[in-house]
């Protein structure tokens, strides 16, 4: 298990304070903010240890204020229904009094029920492509520079993607991207700590996908970017610590934001999740002569 993958699941591990309310802390890594997916990943795991014997099914989610990764954030849950079959809980996550992000979560009994899927599209398997280590060797001095700082960092999730053409060509490109993802190591056999490993990872390139089709980064200086809601379907069981593939695509974007969305896939072809996001894409003003 790298290094990175033992931190994030230390800042998974909530703290109970009390019943319905928890404690996570942020790694203290140097950013200014804590990054959204910090927050669904430990806004889930809240929810989660409210639930006996249902599983997530879906989560939307709402980016209310920066957060401070300087002060630990407080998790709210409230327990707003056991039914049959399925469970409601809404988390609120608050810091300095306020609250930074709201989040209403469905857990389900398991059941039998009528299958179908789309396909999965039709990619090179994972070890057909280069790993991080190859990728860095390869290509880090031809890419840009803050590009180059994101791909040098050590991260929980390692990913490879199956299309490079907009790191090495310039340019406008289609708005989608296909990249294979996994934990950089083995997560035990509790499948909601796969759940909150994949609502982690999920928020990673997905409102990338859409400054694809404006040949920009995420790291661009002159943009300015955040998520501003996000929601995930669970479909199906999955490991996160196994090759998953997120196809992902941004179907719109103007008037400041921009919708992206995607699909997950065991390298079996099993769609096992979905994700939706809108995010603020906004141009930074210049100043003036």
């Amino acid at each position: 298990m790298s290094r990175a993958l033992e931190e994030l699941l230390s800042v998974l591990n909530l703290e109970a304070l009390e019943h319905n309310l928890f404690r996570g802390l942020s790694p203290q890594v140097g950013w200014q903010r804590v990054f959204g997916e910090q927050v669904i990943g430990q806004a889930l795991v809240a929810a989660i240890r409210t639930v006996e014997g249902r599983l997530a099914h879906s989560l939307h989610a709402y980016f209310l204020r920066a957060g401070d990764p300087a002060v630990p954030i407080i998790y709210e849950v409230d327990r707003i229904r056991d039914g049959g079959s399925f469970s409601t809980r809404r988390v609120v996550a608050i810091q300095h009094g306020q609250a930074i992000f709201s989040m209403s979560a469905s857990f389900h009994k398991p059941e039998e029920g009528l299958y179908h899927q789309l396909p999965m599209p039709d990619v090179p398997p994972p070890e057909a492509l280069p790993s991080e280590a190859e990728l860095k060797e390869r290509f880090i001095d031809r890419l840009p520079e803050p590009v180059k700082a994101y791909w040098q960092r050590e991260r929980p999730i390692e990913i490879r993607p199956v299309d490079l053409s907009r790191y090495l060509s310039p340019g406008n490109h289609a708005p989608t991207q296909l990249v294979w993802i996994r934990a950089t190591g083995k997560l035990g056999d509790d499948f909601s700590l796969h759940q909150c490993v994949l609502a982690y990872a999920s928020d990673f390139t997905l409102l990338d996908t859409a400054l694809i089709a404006h040949g920009r980064f995420v790291f661009d200086p002159t943009l300015m970017l955040a998520s501003l809601d996000h929601a995930i379907w669970f479909h199906r069981r999955f490991r996160a610590d196994d090759w998953v593939l997120y196809a992902q695509d941004s179907p719109t974007s103007g008037a400041g934001k921009a919708f992206c969305r995607g699909t997950f896939f065991t390298r079996g072809g099993e769609l096992v999740a979905s994700t939706a996001q809108e995010g603020l894409i906004r141009l930074r003003k210049t100043k003036s002569a």
